[in-house]
């Protein structure tokens, strides 16, 4: 089984046993979206003795304790799960502890670095001519992009941002782009 250094923060308990599941590592729960000042401490602290690799649920509150994790712990790791990757089967819920093993180890090997200099190679300009912005087909080629990226779903302003923070290159988005664009085509 494939060990992880890093101390994985996830949302609860059964997210703990999901990714144990998969892969040796250590976790820390927010225990929900309303996280405390001593789980802060505790994944600021784990963040400079180990690394920190935030792997949330791919819903609202996920994203929420992800962007709060990473205002007050700047430069932590990012792992992102597909939602149709993190579906209970009753298709009721979505979260980490729904997913396989396969989808969980996959996620973790595709682990993004925060960069604290933010470079901009891709505008927001760019976004809205890519048709990523505005438009019907904006929100299915962005989850589509994200996916591609292993960076997740966003909305507009969010992508802008991730794209900028996990420094993706103009040369890895324009090939995603690529795809997303002949996918659609196939599918007209």
């Amino acid at each position: 089984m494939v060990k992880i250094k890093e101390i994985i923060v996830v949302e609860g308990r059964d997210d703990t046993v999901a990714i144990q599941r998969a892969v040796e590592a250590d976790t820390i729960e927010t225990n929900g979206s309303a996280i405390n000042e001593e789980t802060l401490e505790r994944i600021k602290l784990a963040k400079e003795k180990r690394g920190v690799i935030i792997f949330t649920d791919p819903d609202f509150p996920g994203e929420k304790i992800r962007k709060t994790i990473a205002e007050h712990v700047p430069g932590c790791k990012h792992a992102f799960l597909p939602k149709e990757e993190a579906r209970s089967k009753k298709g009721r819920g979505v979260g980490v502890e729904y997913a396989s093993v396969a989808a969980i180890r996959q996620a973790l090997q595709h682990v993004y670095e925060e960069t604290l200099e933010l470079k901009e190679e891709i505008t927001f300009d760019d976004l809205v001519t890519a048709g990523l912005i505005g438009g019907a087909l904006a929100k299915a080629r962005r989850q589509r992009l994200g996916q591609l990226l292993k960076i997740g779903y966003t909305n507009g302003k969010q992508l802008h941002k991730r794209l900028q923070m996990f420094q993706i290159s103009k040369e890895a988005f324009c090939t995603a782009l690529e795809q997303v664009l002949q996918e659609e085509k196939q599918h007209e």
